[in-house]
């Protein structure tokens, strides 16, 4: 069995981190990986109900997320999660949890996120409504090392996804696609380039 990993992305409100992640869980269904996509928003419904938006709630709702990645990745899944994950302290709990975890910071000016505000979130605010929104009168702790960075206010979401799916293969995660496409699974692609190695020619 192939050993899984997580993808996390983290960003604002509407930066497009559901968005990237459904193109890059696509791709990696094609590559023949077991894939699921968590949003932070759909395990707020399903998981964590009546969860608020306090720090504690918040840690709360990203770090059962991220018990859930675990699971899956330990299982030879790629996990996908996609949540707003606002402080580093959470998500550098994640990554010492997981173990296999790559951060992809979704970059993406503010004033284009309130532009886009497909969730009426930001408006919502503006009205008096709702309060508490990370990046505006809450705050957002942006990475400091992901190992990914998009920019989705100047790349399109397939040039982010590609982003996104060179990384890994940069880092060990995924073969490169002309292998992927050769036929050969995981275990006898390893085999293969240890006796290529071994041979002189890699």
């Amino acid at each position: 069995m192939r050993e899984g990993f997580t993808v996390w992305f983290t960003g604002l409100t509407a930066a497009g981190k559901t968005t990237v992640a459904r193109l890059v869980a696509k791709e990696l269904l094609e590559r023949g990986w077991r894939v699921e996509l968590l949003d932070g928003d759909e395990v707020r419904r399903n998981l964590s109900d009546g969860l608020g938006f306090s720090k504690e709630d918040r840690d709360r709702n990203v770090l059962r997320i991220g018990y859930v990645c675990k699971l899956l990745s330990r299982n030879g899944v790629v996990a996908i999660g996609a949540a707003i994950s606002p402080f580093r302290d959470t998500r550098q709990r994640l990554r010492a949890d997981i173990g296999n975890f790559v951060e992809v910071y979704v970059s993406c000016p503010l004033t284009v996120c309130q532009e886009r505000d497909y969730k009426g979130i930001y408006k919502g605010l503006e009205q008096g409504r709702i309060s508490g929104v990370s990046g505006v009168d809450d705050p957002y702790e942006e990475p400091e090392n992901p190992e990914v960075v998009i920019r989705t206010d100047l790349e399109t979401p397939q040039e982010c996804a590609a982003k996104v799916l060179t990384a890994l293969e940069e880092l060990g995660y995924l073969a490169p696609r002309e292998l992927a496409d050769s036929g050969y699974s995981e275990e006898e692609r390893l085999i293969l380039e240890k006796r290529l190695s071994e041979l002189g020619y890699i």
